[in-house]
């Protein structure tokens, strides 16, 4: 079987795996919000200021609270097979139409905050192995370390009085200018402006997490037999901790980013709250504070979904770094 066959395979094999794990994910999901107290009717009922009895079971009714839990979890099981994520009462829209409007927002700031934590992971932890013990070393590891111990909200405050309201740099909030008639280039260069604090605050905590991997991965690996036999066929430095070390190195870092796929987008939460960026982090809190149970369990949902389909991305992806790991 050839390498790309085996790939497709593995795909194959991962996904239908997925299946009754995602279903898991959503029952258990369902279960979990029900423990949490009150509802979306007690939440309208207290913004209207008054609700009598009958009202509060109309409503009730009306929004399919007043079923049995069995009966309401096969309801919204039903409404799953259907392809649907149920209505919410709150926003007066379908689910899926509410995340969809607001998913690009959570991936391109997740996009751009991994990446970002990725290759600065990777640089400092380069640069910290290369320089093992060094004045370097020592002044990475004290950085990582106000990043990895530094609060995300805090960070993000303090970021937005230094380059917001001091230097007046960069947005404070939003995702772009309001009415502000950019188009090309002009409102691609508006929404990274806006970008940038909300990506490097969530990007922090996990720049310090890969910049300190890479360094023991990089040091690991550069021990090992086969980077001696490379150094001793005379290849160059460059050559050997670019196929060789680095390569290598790679396998923890991404095997840790995919894992933290969940982790950012828990951060999101914090970032679109503080930076007000219409995302799915900042939608799943109004959706909790509102008791908007349908709109929640469509954001987890969607982001269990996201997390598996990204881990087994990660596993294709260390068997084409490393083509002696099995897939079976």
């Amino acid at each position: 079987m050839t390498r790309a066959a085996r790939l497709l395979a593995a795909l194959r094999r991962n996904l239908l795996a997925a299946i009754p794990t995602a279903l898991g994910i959503v029952i258990l999901n369902f279960f979990l919000l029900q423990l949490a107290p009150g509802d979306a009717a007690d939440v309208m009922a207290a913004e209207s200021g008054a609700a009598t009895e009958e009202t509060m079971r109309q409503l009730r009714a009306q929004l399919g609270l007043d079923l049995p839990l069995l009966s309401q979890l096969m309801a919204y099981l039903g409404h799953l097979a259907q392809g649907s994520l149920g209505f919410s009462p709150r926003y007066n829209m379908p689910v899926a139409e509410l995340i969809l409007q607001r998913l690009p927002g959570t991936l391109m700031l997740m996009g751009f905050a991994l990446g970002l934590a990725f290759l600065l992971g990777l640089f400092f932890g380069t640069v910290m192995a290369l320089n093992a013990g060094r004045i370097a070393d020592r002044a990475l590891s004290v950085l990582t370390l106000i990043f990895y111990s530094v609060p995300g909200f805090w960070i993000g405050l303090m970021l937005i009085v230094a380059f917001s309201i001091k230097l007046g740099w960069l947005p404070s909030g939003g995702s772009e200018t309001i009415a502000s008639g950019k188009t090309g280039l002009d409102y691609a260069l508006d929404r990274l402006r806006h970008m940038i604090l909300p990506g490097t605050t969530l990007a922090l905590f996990f720049i310090a997490v890969y910049a300190r991997l890479t360094r023991a991965a990089v040091m690991e690996v550069a021990q090992q037999d086969f980077v001696r036999t490379a150094r001793a066929k005379g290849l160059s430095a460059f050559a050997v901790g670019r196929r060789h070390v680095l390569r290598n190195a790679l396998l923890p870092v991404t095997t840790l980013a995919g894992m933290h796929i969940g982790g950012i987008l828990g951060g999101a939460v914090v970032a679109e709250t503080v930076f007000s960026w219409p995302g799915l982090g900042r939608l799943a809190f109004e959706a909790v504070m509102r008791r908007d149970y349908n709109v929640l369990l469509g954001v987890l949902l969607l982001s269990s979904l996201l997390v598996i389909v990204v881990n087994i991305l990660v596993d294709l992806l260390h068997a084409w770094l490393d083509p002696r790991i099995d897939l079976r």
